[in-house]
């Protein structure tokens, strides 16, 4: 049964706009019940019907495209000039402001506009507007509520084979970029597919990196120069130091020879500050640290073997794993080991032996990072198992200053460049941790949890507002933090030398009491031996009596049994010579 209505028109009223008005309903059709269809359907008893009180929903998700941004110049070119005129031509110019500056309208111009700009130049002498009124007093901020860190940006590895980001370079001027090496730390599990590019990121665009680096082997490490901001140098997974010049491309300039290169992954290069600006050193597992000009590749300039017992040899020698070079200091550096070991050294030693000064031992694992504080250079951060460590160069049996045991490892870290009493550590389980020790001693000020998957790399900028973390599956996380963090507190400065003056007379008391201990072992030892020693010989003239009594002893008994024996004899010889006689006389 087809139910149909029909709307009419006229011709005359289409186009025009339909209104609409309320009206009582009206009744179009009526079906009537028909009992004969009751035979084509089946009544159900009991009947039972599901119902849902709620409002039936539906989740959908949509993504926005993804819109990719592309940096772009315009370069300007002087302009204003005549036709006939070319700017490019040095005489042809200097002709034309000649035939300028000799017209009378040009020097009556120049008059009437030199009265009005001495009037402004003379208003803007009047009040200094960037003058500083309390330029002696320090610039102090309070930390305004709770310590905290955002993230801004996050940079991801662009290819599909993700790398860990191995480490992280800031921009020398003005912390606009960002240099991350990318490589697979993992042993034998680099694939054929894998890429061996790292990338300089633009902190603005996320979405593609500014430049690409295409070393021969995958960078471990790599800095950018702090003297030339264009040239950065990298230590490959091979061994083989490279630099490159941005200038030139994504080609390295030029690379160090494999025969005169490490043997194991380079896992740290350093800038030396030097006149030229060229030179610099990097250390590796191979147990060696190489110093190096990047105007000559070729072969080292010189070398250090890491050898404990100062003979050179490379068999014993400790693996390097992190380096610290203070510019204040110039002749002196230090070696973070794979056995837990710091190594202080000395550059200008006349021997190999005499470069290795002293060592300073406390970890159970590889020290992953090492760095001297910026403001008291005396003292230095150590990360390595699962604890962060403060020393003093003055205490080498052990730290002034150490965290808790974390659970999970500790992969990296770094002092504050703004603060001297804040520092920063990563670890595996994907938190950054921010120390402030004047805070707190026992827990971090700040933990924050970046990402699932392990933290690699840690990196801060150099006013100590923005730091870079980098993750095993190669994404960087650049993260803010908040102003009480990174600004100078009032008498820090103070507090914090008192406390590491603090720290360091207590260790040097415990270190007396424990050597003082150790000579009074050392004097019960000997005094053992020395009583052992009398004893025995004492034993011995014991037993030397004893055995000269018994000789004694016996001699008496036997001149005894002498004497005894002569008695009887003679007593024999008497009571015969009687029973002689009675028988004579009978």
């Amino acid at each position: 049964m087809e139910i149909v209505y029909v709307y009419t028109k006229k011709r005359s009223e289409f186009g025009r706009q339909c209104n609409f008005s309320d009206k009582p309903a009206e009744l179009h059709v009526d079906i009537l019940p028909d009992p004969s269809l009751t035979d084509n359907f089946i009544d159900r008893d009991p009947c039972d019907v599901a119902i849902q009180c709620t409002q039936e929903m539906s989740e959908h998700e949509v993504n926005t495209e993804r819109f990719d941004c592309e940096p772009c110049g315009i370069n300007h070119v002087e302009g204003g000039w005549p036709k006939d005129v070319n700017s490019q031509e040095m005489e042809q110019t200097i002709r034309y402001r000649k035939k300028v500056e000799k017209d009378e309208n040009y020097v009556n111009t120049l008059m009437q506009l030199g009265s009005h700009m001495e009037h402004c130049i003379r208003q803007n002498n009047t009040i200094d507007i960037y003058q500083e009124y309390f330029e002696e007093e320090e610039i102090v901020e309070e930390m305004e509520g709770q310590p905290s860190a955002k993230t801004v940006n996050v940079f991801r590895d662009p290819n599909e084979v993700k790398r860990t980001a191995t480490s992280l370079s800031w921009h020398p001027d003005g912390s606009c970029k960002l240099a991350v090496a990318y490589s697979s730390m993992e042993f034998q599990k680099v694939t054929k597919d894998m890429s061996y590019d790292s990338y300089i990121w633009d902190l603005e665009n996320t979405n593609k990196p500014e430049m690409t680096l295409k070393p021969v082997s995958p960078l471990v490490c790599l800095e950018y120069n702090p003297k030339d901001s264009h040239i950065l140098i990298g230590g490959s997974y091979n061994g083989q130091i490279a630099y490159w010049d941005t200038r030139k491309g994504s080609q390295p300039v030029e690379m160090s020879a494999v025969e005169h290169s490490h043997r194991d992954p380079v896992y740290k290069v350093i800038w030396l500050q030097s006149k030229t600006g060229t030179d610099s050193f990097s250390a590796s597992t191979d147990g060696q640290v190489l110093w190096w000009d990047i105007r000559k590749m070729s072969e080292p300039t010189e070398r250090l073997v890491l050898d404990p017992s100062k003979k050179g040899n490379l068999d014993n020698a400790l693996g390097a794993f992190s380096l610290e070079f203070e510019t204040t200091m110039p002749t002196k550096f230090m070696v973070g080991t794979e056995q837990g070991v710091v190594v202080s050294c000395n550059r200008k030693a006349k021997t190999p032996a005499e470069k290795i000064v002293c060592t300073y031992s406390g970890h159970y694992g590889p020290i992953y990072a090492l760095q001297r504080n910026p403001f008291f250079p005396k003292n230095f951060l150590t990360v390595a198992d699962w604890t962060a460590r403060i020393w003093s160069e003055d205490i080498r049996d052990s730290s002034i200053m150490w965290t808790k045991y974390h659970m999970a490892y500790l992969s990296d870290g770094c002092w504050s460049p703004a603060r001297p009493s804040v520092f920063f550590t990563v670890k595996m389980d994907g938190t950054l941790d921010i120390w402030d020790f004047l805070f707190k001693q026992n827990d971090p000020t700040l933990s924050l949890k970046v990402c699932d998957e392990a933290l690699y790399s840690l990196r801060v900028q150099d006013n100590g507002r923005f730091l870079g973390c980098g993750s095993q599956l190669g994404t960087a996380t650049l993260l803010e933090i908040s102003s009480g963090l990174c600004t100078l507190q009032k008498n820090e400065k103070a507090l914090a030398t008192a406390m590491f003056e603090r720290e360091t007379k207590r260790e040097k008391i415990l270190e007396a009491c424990h050597r003082e201990m150790r000579l009074k072992e050392r004097s019960r030892s000997e005094q053992s031996k020395e009583d052992e020693a009398k004893d025995g010989e004492a034993e011995e003239s014991a037993e030397e009596l004893v055995a000269c009594a018994e000789r004694e002893f016996y001699e008496v008994v036997e001149a005894e049994m002498k004497k005894r024996g002569k008695d009887d004899k003679k007593e024999k010889e008497k009571y015969e010579g009687k029973d002689g006689c009675k028988e004579k006389e009978s």
